[in-house]
Formats: C-alpha cells, structure tokens, sequence
C-alpha cells in the first residue's frame, strides 16, 4: 500500500521530533528480519527509554538535515533501515541493537550520530563492546584498592615472621628447660 504525502509529512514531523530530542541515534539495518524479532528488540529497547523507528531513509535525511545534524551518508543508509533513538543514555542503544544483532545476522548495526557527531559503523561496534558504567567502577575501585592490599599483605607478612620466630625462640627456650 502506497503512503500519500500527507503521510509521509506526518512521518516525517515525528522523526524531527525524535531527531531533536535524542541524544543519540543508531541506525540498523534490518533487512529480512521477522515482525516477531523486531517486536522483541522494541520491547528491549523501550525497557531502557529508547524508541525503534523504521522508515524511508529518505525521510531520515531530510529530518537529520532540518535538525542540523551531519549528513546521513549512504554506507550508513543502506538497506531497509531502523532508527534507534535514545534521549538519555548514549551507549545503551548500541549495546542492544549490537547484542541483538550476534542473535540475529539480519540486523546490523551501520553506525549513529551521538551528540551531533557522526560515528561510522566500527566506531559504533566500539562504542557498544564498551564495559558498562558499572564495570568500569568496578575496576576503578579494584584498582585503586590492589595497593593497599598488597601494602597489608607486605606489613602481615612481617608480623607473621616476627611472630614465628618469638615462638621458635619461645619452643627452643622451653626445650633447653627451665631457667636456673
């Protein structure tokens, strides 16, 4: 079924509004993929505050044009494409869309634009493999606490010698008997 021009106008306010609020935008290629995956990614996605959006690439790029973002170049435009918008989190989507994509081979990820910037399809798979904000605190803290550990373990490893030998000391006077 065709769409008609009033539609397409409406579409194509609803990606400028997207477009203006999102942080970051990931774009996907989502060629052959089953109605039933696509509504499991929404439902993944829309857990973390991300909208999925599938629509005429052209439409994509007349709406990233009238939000004055880079333009959409055509390796990241290619195929049928899905628009993930996040308005919080940047790394989020890609991670998903990412995870998502080693399930399914028939959706991948071309790239995004965060927070302006254009990103290519390898800067996207790096953003995406990054650790989680949580892991990162993590090995901060692991980090910053392997010093101090091994700092105790050095100072108990003293006690602990000085301790063996007061007892040693301590064994060999009991041997030699009481003290006249």
């Amino acid at each position: 079924m065709a769409v008609t021009k009033a539609q397409k106008g409406e579409i194509l306010k609803q990606l400028e509004d997207h477009f203006a609020k999102a942080k970051a935008i990931y774009f996907a290629q989502n060629k052959g993929l089953q109605v039933k995956k696509v509504t499991d990614l929404r439902k993944k996605l829309h857990k973390e505050g991300i909208d999925l959006v599938v629509a005429k690439k052209t439409l994509m790029k007349l709406a990233a044009k009238k939000n004055n973002l880079p333009d959409l170049n055509d390796e990241m435009m290619e195929g049928a494409i899905a628009a993930a918008f996040s308005y919080k989190d940047v790394v989020m989507p890609a991670k998903l869309l990412y995870e998502f994509s080693k399930e399914n081979e028939n959706l991948q990820l071309l790239g995004g634009v965060v927070e302006g910037k254009l990103l290519n399809k390898s800067e996207a798979k790096q953003l995406a493999t990054l650790p989680s904000r949580e892991e990162l605190l993590a090995k901060l803290v692991g980090s910053m606490k392997s010093p101090i550990s091994g700092f105790h373990g050095v100072l108990s490893g003293v006690l602990r010698k000085l301790v063996y030998g007061l007892k040693a000391v301590h064994d060999k006077k009991a041997a030699a008997g009481p003290a006249a």
